[in-house]
């Protein structure tokens, strides 16, 4: 028995056709709302301008390059660190310790 165009209306489709569903297999990952000073989001809009992306997905970049960034930065502190330990400086101690404080507390 044919539908007509009334029934297909009613029920919300247009010829029979069905909107595409989404991937719903895949997931984003969990969604977290941040607080940024008006300094850091004025920042923030300006490198999503430069790079032509959302503040969303400028705010992962820079997330992301930032803990990038941190790894990076304790790589070659031990790698310096196992180059001084060598020469058994104990000023040159003192001052790896002082830096290995400020890289681990961030003062």
């Amino acid at each position: 028995m044919p539908h007509s165009e009334a029934d297909a209306q009613r029920s919300g489709r247009r010829g029979g056709l069905r909107k595409p569903k989404r991937n719903r297999g895949a997931k984003a990952g969990p969604r977290y709302s941040v607080g940024l000073p008006a300094g850091i989001a004025t920042q923030v809009e300006r490198y999503a301008e430069t790079v032509d992306a959302s503040m969303s997905k400028a705010i992962v970049a820079l997330v992301r390059l930032g803990l990038e960034s941190q790894e990076n930065r304790k790589r070659e502190f031990f790698r310096r660190l196992k180059e001084n330990l060598a020469k058994d400086d104990p000023k040159e101690q003192d001052r790896m310790v002082d830096e290995f404080r400020t890289l681990i507390l961030g003062h």
